[in-house]
C-alpha cells in the first residue's frame, strides 16, 4: 500500500467514524413532563465540542443558544428563559456538535389552559342552537375558538424527541412531518396512536376526488375511532396538498382517530379554522395523488386501498427539513362541489 492509498484510506476511515459519531448523538429528555421552575435534566449522548439550540419550529430560526457537555444537562439552567418567559410558544431543542446539528430535536410543548371551541351559526355570528338531542339545527354551522375569558396557567413543559410519522399503504408510503408548533395535543393524540400501532390493516374508507382521502376506523364504515374525543384546536396550518388534519363529526370536539390528508388547496381551505391541521407530507406525493384517484362510489373507494401499518422514525435535524410536498401536474383539479370533512 503506497503512503498516498494509505493516507486516503485513512481518511476514509476517519470520515466514517465522523459520521457514525454523528448518526449516535442525540439530546434525550430523563422525563416527559417538567413542571415549572424546577431542573430539567436531559442527556446528551455527543463526542466533541457541543452546543444546543433553541428554535422556533415555524422561522426555523434560532432563538437561543447554550454551551454544553456531553452527559447530563440541566435544560433550564442551559435556558433560564424557559421558566422566567413561561411562553406559549412550542420550542425545539436542537443539539450541535462540532458546529454541525445532529440527532432529532427534542419538542419542547408548553403545559397551558386551552381554548374551547363552539358551534357558530355563520349568519348571525351566533352560537349554534340545538335540537332535543344537542345536536345543531343547521349543518352549515362551523366551528370556532372562544375567546380566553379565564387567567392562562402555566404548568411547565412536555418533552419528547420529534418523530416523522411513515403511512405504508397498498399503493406506497408517505412520510408525515408532525406539527406541534400548531396543534401540540393533535400532533401528540396522532404519534401515541401510532406508536401503539392501532393504524394496522385499515381501508381507506371515504376518498372524494379532489378534495381529501380519509382513514383511520377500525371498522371500515366511516363510524368508529379510539373510544375517547380529542377537542378541537386552533391551527395556523393552511389546508393544502398532503397536509394532515383530523375528521369529526358535526359537533367540534370530537375527533379521535379518523384523519385525512387534503388533496387541493382550492377544495379544502375551506376548512380552515374549523378542522385541526397538524402535519404535513414530506414525501410521497405520488402515492396521495394515486389514493385520491382510486374509482369510487359515491364517496367509498370501490376497491379500498389499505393502510397497511403506520410507523415513527426520527426526524432530521432542525436544519435539514425538507419542504413540504407538492401537488403533482397530474392530479386532478379540484370538483366545484366538495362537502366537508365530516365523518
Amino acid at each position: 500500500m503506497t503512503h498516498t492509498t494509505r493516507a486516503r484510506f485513512a481518511f476514509a476511515c476517519t470520515a466514517l467514524l465522523v459520521a457514525a459519531s454523528s448518526a449516535l448523538a442525540q439530546l434525550t429528555p430523563d422525563r416527559m413532563f417538567y413542571g415549572v421552575d424546577r431542573k430539567a435534566p436531559m442527556t446528551v449522548e455527543a463526542n466533541g465540542d457541543v452546543e444546543i439550540k433553541l428554535f422556533d419550529p415555524e422561522t426555523r430560526e434560532v432563538v437561543a443558544t447554550a454551551p454544553a457537555v456531553a452527559g447530563g444537562v440541566d435544560l433550564a439552567s442551559l435556558f433560564p428563559e424557559l421558566w422566567l418567559e413561561k411562553s406559549e410558544q412550542v420550542r425545539y431543542a436542537q443539539l450541535f456538535v462540532d458546529g454541525n446539528a445532529v440527532g432529532a430535536p427534542v419538542v419542547l410543548v408548553p403545559m397551558i389552559s386551552v381554548d374551547r371551541a363552539i358551534l357558530v351559526n355563520p349568519q348571525t355570528g351566533q352560537p349554534a342552537q340545538r335540537g332535543q338531542r344537542g345536536r345543531p339545527l343547521f349543518d352549515s354551522e362551523i366551528a370556532q375558538m372562544q375567546g380566553r375569558t379565564r387567567t392562562v396557567v402555566y404548568s411547565g413543559f412536555r418533552a419528547y424527541v420529534s418523530k416523522d410519522v411513515v403511512l405504508d399503504t397498498s399503493m406506497g408510503e408517505i412520510r408525515i412531518r408532525l406539527r406541534p408548533d400548531v396543534a401540540p395535543n393533535h400532533a401528540w393524540n396522532f404519534r401515541s396512536l401510532v406508536e401503539g400501532g392501532y393504524y394496522t390493516d385499515i381501508v381507506f374508507h371515504r376518498v372524494v376526488p379532489s378534495f381529501v382521502v380519509q382513514v383511520g376506523d377500525p371498522t371500515g364504515v366511516g363510524s368508529g375511532g379510539p373510544g375517547y374525543a380529542i377537542d378541537l384546536e386552533r391551527s395556523s396550518l393552511l389546508h393544502d396538498f398532503g397536509v394532515l388534519s383530523m375528521a369529526r363529526t358535526g359537533e367540534p370536539d370530537t375527533g379521535g382517530s379518523q384523519i385525512f390528508i387534503c388533496l387541493t388547496r382550492e377544495a379544502t381551505a375551506q376548512l380552515d379554522g374549523s378542522y385541526t391541521a397538524f402535519g404535513e407530507s414530506i414525501a410521497g406525493a405520488d402515492t396521495i395523488a394515486a389514493l385520491g384517484d382510486v374509482e369510487v362510489q359515491g364517496q367509498k373507494p370501490v376497491d379500498p386501498p389499505v393502510l397497511e401499518r403506520a410507523y415513527l422514525v426520527d426526524s432530521a435535524p432542525i436544519t435539514e427539513w425538507k419542504a413540504p410536498v407538492r401537488r403533482p401536474a397530474a392530479t386532478p383539479e379540484p370538483a366545484e362541489e366538495t362537502g366537508n370533512a365530516q365523518r
